[in-house]
């Protein structure tokens, strides 16, 4: 077995495409499926499944996945701890990501840290939160940035940024800066999906007020924060976002307060415990933890 198939095997996995795979490691595409049918003679087993657009793993493949990606990251951890000279990392970081945090304070991060490590390259991937935490319990990405703490025994969690939740509403409707929840429930909302840490914090805040999630119309749902954003400045209803995203945005859209409702939101940096992430993966995560504003709040910026 050799660990230009594994990688091969993973980076197909990773970015679910032969020719996209090829792209990011600068093989061609025939090598890459080359390394792939030479590792699945040799495992006597199909790894992945080419009959759609988009590949995916087999069963089998699934299986393999956790253990190629150990395999990976401990033979790139022994060669750094046998030293190079320079203090710069190189590789490609996978990061998974919620819309809040990925469309934030994320960006900052990835520039500053490239800026000092310009061997890396990232691929990063945008969802909700529960996705996110499933992905990164999948191994498909060693870090991950959410909106809610979780308590899963499998995943370290720390505080790593905060913000306010507020509402976003087309600047045509004329609303006042101020409304209540009466008012607000009144509004055409446009959501994001049920995975969504920002949209489950403004239903409990709701419910807490005495409104149902149920009482408030739904004028459409998304599954991607810059479409509703587009929705919203076109005037098809409101939405909850991140202050720092709102402030941000352009004419269009207007800021609205809700009385009862001052959600600060709060976002955490999760990985799994007990594995070996890659240098790049360990380097990057250090330099969160160093650069976050939140590092001398130490109460809370454990790692759990």
């Amino acid at each position: 077995m050799d660990f230009k198939q594994i990688e091969a095997f993973v980076n197909v996995v990773r970015y679910k495409s032969f020719s996209k795979a090829a792209d990011a490691t600068f093989f061609t595409q025939p090598t890459i499926s080359t390394h792939i049918r030479n590792l699945e003679k040799e495992l006597g087993v199909k790894l992945l499944d080419r009959k759609s657009r988009v590949v995916e793993m087999t069963p089998q493949g699934s299986k393999f996945y956790k253990y190629a990606v150990e395999m990976i990251n401990a033979r790139a951890q022994a060669f750094d701890a046998l030293g190079s000279a320079s203090d710069s990392v190189e590789g490609i970081l996978e990061i998974q990501s919620s819309s809040i945090p990925g469309i934030t304070f994320l960006p900052e991060y990835l520039a500053d840290f490239r800026r000092e490590n310009s061997g890396i390259q990232y691929y990063v991937s945008m969802s909700d939160t529960q996705t996110v935490i499933d992905n990164i319990l999948e191994r498909r990405g060693e870090i991950g940035f959410i909106g809610e703490d979780v308590t899963l025994s499998a995943l370290d969690s720390s505080l790593v940024a905060r913000d306010r939740a507020v509402m976003i509403a087309p600047a045509s409707y004329g609303l006042p800066d101020r409304i209540s929840m009466a008012e607000a429930v009144t509004c055409p909302f446009i959501w994001r999906e049920t995975g969504s840490a920002t949209r489950k914090s403004f239903e409990h805040a709701a419910a807490a007020l005495g409104y149902d999630k149920e009482v408030f119309e739904v004028a459409a749902m998304f599954d991607d924060i810059d479409p509703m954003i587009r929705s919203v400045e076109a005037g098809l209803g409101v939405a909850i976002v991140s202050e720092k995203m709102a402030k941000s945005l352009g004419p269009n859209i207007h800021i609205v307060e809700i009385d009862g409702f001052d959600e600060i939101r709060s976002f955490y940096m999760i990985s799994l415990k007990n594995i070996s992430l890659s240098p790049a993966a360990e380097a990057f995560r250090q330099y969160v933890y160093s650069h976050s504003l939140l590092t001398g709040d130490q109460s809370e910026n454990n790692q759990r």
